[in-house]
């Protein structure tokens, strides 16, 4: 089973943590904190859930069952994603173990939930999926302190119209269909009949002003 949530700041998190309670709350705090988080129990629905979805960021318990943390590790090492690894071992072999395992970062139970939060931010910075800071034409767009501004203008926008910015900017002029800023934005836990992106799209232009930045493409999607 894996557990969706709705909240993005242009970070997808997938936590993987076989005690339930924890993982449910990880995920929330996480998605408190402006990421989209899922929830998996279990190392087979964490190699699911990574087969199926582009994620940011994966907080993998070590000591997982089904599949082990180890071997969910190893294969998804190099995927993309970026992977922290929690175990309650706290000495210096098993930190390293995991390290080699292809593991970016580690952490040990216990541990104070604003460092996670912080970790995993870093570990988003270092991806190198888009710079911190873009640029398009008179419009900025600062990633890492979530902010944006048009001219000299600043933009008071949502965690979800920044999300749509954040992907029309990464395509870079390409086509981005409402389906894949439902799944990006929203999760995968949105209703895919709903008008949503439309309502939202709409908002963002009034917001961003004239000139238009944002162009619908009949049938495919939106650009920018």
């Amino acid at each position: 089973m894996i557990r969706r949530a709705a909240h993005n700041e242009g970070m997808r998190v997938l936590v993987a943590e076989d005690h339930v309670t924890l993982a449910d709350r990880i995920a929330l705090g996480l998605r408190e904190a402006g990421m989209a988080a899922d929830a998996v129990y279990d190392g087979a629905a964490a190699l699911d859930a990574a087969g199926q979805t582009d994620y940011d960021v994966i907080v993998l318990d070590r000591d997982l069952p089904a599949v082990h943390g180890d071997h969910v590790c190893r294969a998804l090492a190099g995927s993309g994603a970026r992977i922290i690894m929690l175990t309650a071992a706290a000495h210096v072999d098993d930190r390293v173990d995991g390290l080699e395992l292809g593991a970016d970062d580690y952490l040990g139970k216990p541990f104070a939930f604003h460092e996670l939060v912080a970790r995993v931010r870093a570990l988003c910075r270092r991806a190198p999926s888009a710079p911190p800071v873009v640029r398009r034409g008179d419009l900025t767009v600062d990633r890492a302190r979530h902010r944006a501004s048009r001219g000299t203008r600043a933009l008071s926008l949502t965690r979800k119209e920044f999300g749509i910015l954040e992907m029309l900017l990464a395509a870079d002029g390409a086509v981005v269909s409402a389906e894949e800023l439902l799944e990006h934005v929203w999760d995968a836990n949105a209703d895919p009949f709903s008008h949503i992106v439309s309502v939202t799209m709409g908002r963002l232009r009034r917001k961003l002003g004239e000139p238009p930045l944002l162009h619908t493409v009949v049938g495919k999607g939106y650009r920018m």
